[in-house]
């Protein structure tokens, strides 16, 4: 009632004061709230949803209303004229902030936002068939000292067609998303006593948590009344004052800027912990992710693309032609450079999802750009194993003792390493997401350990060198032979551009691969001649990588291709099997991760499997990550992980899914569903 009898009041005050009225609008003016309703698809298909966003900007010192408003003000209230058969949903809110005036909470906006609202489509309707949509909204606008009710008209105009939508509407759509609270899908539990609520909402020990607030849905505790927040172990504890008992509780929990959790509590007992290994469980977590980092990049050094490259360092050691001083410095620069690489790739990864982007490991290999360098490099590479040319060493490499040079081929291979990813490193990189920055560089630190490991054993154990066989001919035989792991790695690159960018992209990689193949080969002759590699085939292969990152373009999307039984992923999808009681496998895969295609080859997409699924009416569902999907990234996200390959299995009747590990086996795939 104080709320209502302020807001009467203001009203009152604003209306019959003429000094205020110009700050009134006009009639037919400008209001305070300019809203432009914006559909996602003005295309969209029988029998889907759309989703309109109501794309709000106050004008600056003037705030909209929550669903909640708090102790002042009134919510929106929204009046649909829809065509026949067309519903829509609630809006919803992104996460509002807090303006305490006089002793009265309000829950406000002040910044640009954008309530989404789903429309349902009925089925059967042809296409072309217009769906005119009106909206009549009533609302309250307010600066710190002055209410007004405004009034707004909105119409659009859809047509039923495709679906399809642009590129920009994704974008713009995929961030208004990121601001709506994500429903936590576990209950919350609150208990009243003398007065005093407490509500404990489960969120893990080592997931980041900054301005913490509870927004109330319903007037169950005192907006006004100060909170409390305490961390206790795995789960938040928001202590403050109540109004009311023994209902259930809705509202939303902030976690960090433009970050929320919807949260759904029913009354019951909180215990109170004491809370005293929460403050040690982020860096706990960190540890163990960490030695998951360490040996996630340890198994990296089996990889087509990294084994070459350690052989041959290790090669460069089993000459004898360093002594102990030198060999650890070999080994040093070597880890130096693998651990610099790794931890900047993080440093990017955790910038761009700081900034919106659902990114993760090996992120790059989504731009056919990256894919078509890689190509190329690995073609040199290749060629260079195969005894094609030598690659020249810069003059300060070798006064420096090698050393430049260890720490270039370091880079190299963590580079190259990119496309992989194996045991343990999905866990301890989707650990990296979430926890603080310093803890999170230091996971990505570890990978490159790991990777860095076997070179930099041999370099500080003389007896694991001496194990190394002795220099001979077949050194060379060898270092041929491993120009093979080089060309299935690049067979493997030219494959994934060519599903990027299509024939017209793939030929001009492999074009780019032959130039590249012709102009090492004219330096190789020259070296054979005794003369140097020659600054103009430098400049050659510079200007063939340059021109190829320039021409090659993605290719328009198209359906993926699914196996035989299998379905592409889509929330919506995986909910209807669920409701179905249907067993669900779900795997998301890219063409660009080399573990994905070998669990696919060896494990999923064969007979014993096939029929084992069939047995068990097990549906399997497939989310392609290749173009960097942010709807994809976000599911992959929410289930800590930092990329893929992740697989998930929805036994019937079960909540949450079972996480499999990153490395199946038929047998595992064949008892799902028993």
């Amino acid at each position: 009632m104080r709320g209502l009898w302020v807001m009467f009041v203001t009203l009152l005050a604003t209306l019959a004061t003429p000094a205020l009225a110009d700050t009134l609008p006009a009639v037919g003016g400008v209001p305070h709230l300019a809203i432009e309703m914006v559909a996602e698809s003005a295309r969209p298909a029988a029998g889907s949803t759309v989703t309109l966003a109501l794309d709000t900007r106050p004008e600056r010192d003037w705030h909209g209303y929550w669903s909640n408003p708090g102790d002042a003000g009134f919510p929106a209230t929204l009046t649909w004229t829809l065509p026949a058969g067309v519903t829509a949903s609630t809006p919803a809110y992104p996460v509002p902030g807090t303006l305490l005036i006089a002793g009265l909470m309000n829950y406000v906006f002040e910044k640009p936002y954008a309530p989404l609202v789903t429309l349902g489509v009925p089925a059967g309707l042809a296409p072309g068939t217009k769906l005119p949509v009106r909206l009549k909204m009533s609302y309250l606008v307010c600066t710190k000292t002055l209410c007004v009710p405004e009034e707004a008209d909105l119409a659009i105009d859809l047509v039923v067609g495709d679906g399809a939508v642009t590129a920009e509407d994704r974008a713009r759509f995929d961030a208004w998303r990121r601001a709506i609270p994500k429903q936590l899908d576990t209950k919350a539990t609150w208990q009243v006593t003398n007065g005093v609520a407490t509500i404990a909402v489960p969120y893990p020990a080592r997931a980041p948590l900054a301005d913490g607030y509870f927004f109330p849905a319903t007037n169950a505790i005192d907006n006004a009344a100060p909170q409390i927040i305490a961390r206790d172990g795995d789960r938040v504890l928001i202590t403050t004052k109540a109004k009311a008992g023994g209902q259930t509780l809705d509202g939303v929990l902030r976690i960090g800027p433009d970050l929320a959790l919807a949260v759904t509590a029913v009354p019951g007992v909180v215990a109170r912990g004491s809370g005293s290994a929460a403050a040690n469980s982020v860096w706990l977590a960190a540890l163990l992710a960490f030695g998951g980092a360490v040996l996630g990049g340890l198994i990296l050094n089996v990889m087509p693309c990294v084994f070459p490259i350690l052989s041959i360092k290790a090669l460069s050691l089993a000459r004898g032609h360093l002594d102990e001083r030198a060999a650890r410095r070999e080994a040093l620069g070597y880890a130096a450079g693998v651990i610099a690489v790794c931890v900047g790739l993080g440093a990017l990864i955790l910038g761009l999802r700081a900034g919106g982007n659902a990114v993760g490991w090996a992120f790059q290999l989504q731009d056919p750009r990256v894919v078509v360098l890689l190509l190329l490099l690995t073609v040199a590479l290749a060629l260079n194993f195969a005894g094609l040319f030598e690659i020249p060493t810069p003059r300060f490499v070798g006064n420096s003792g090698g050393v430049s040079g260890a720490f270039a081929t370091g880079a190299l291979a963590a580079f190259v390493a990119t496309p992989c990813t194996g045991p343990f490193m999905g866990a301890a990189l989707g650990a990296a997401l979430v926890l603080p920055w310093a803890a999170a560089l230091a996971i990505f630190a570890g990978l490159g350990l790991g990777l860095a490991l076997p070179f930099l054993a041999l370099g500080f154990v003389p007896a694991l060198r001496r194990r190394l066989p002795k220099p001979g001919a077949w050194m060379e035989t060898f270092r041929h032979v491993l120009s093979v792991p080089m060309w299935l790695t690049a067979l493997a690159l030219a494959w994934v551009l060519g599903r990027q960018a299509g024939v017209d992209g793939l030929t001009l990689g492999l074009a780019g691969a032959l130039l590249v193949g012709l102009t090492l080969w004219v330096s190789g002759r020259r070296q054979r001649r005794g003369l140097g590699f020659g600054l103009a085939i430098a400049v050659v292969l510079v200007a063939i990588a340059v021109g190829a990152t320039m021409l090659v373009r993605r290719a328009p999307a198209a359906a993926a291709v699914q196996a035989a039984g299998h379905e592409a992923f889509s929330a919506a999808r995986l909910a209807a099997l669920r409701a179905e009681k249907r067993p669900v496998f779900v795997y998301f895969t890219a063409d660009w991760c080399v573990t994905c295609k070998v669990n696919e080859a060896a494990a999923i997409d064969i007979a014993a499997t096939r029929d084992a699924f069939a047995k068990n009416k097990v549906a399997v569902l497939v989310g392609d990550w290749t173009d960097g999907d942010p709807v994809l990234g976000r599911f992959i996200e929410a289930h800590n992980r930092a990329g893929v390959p992740l697989y998930l299995y929805y036994a019937p009747g079960t909540v949450a899914p079972q996480v499999l590990p990153q490395v199946l086996t038929p047998g595992l795939l064949a008892g799902l569903g028993t």
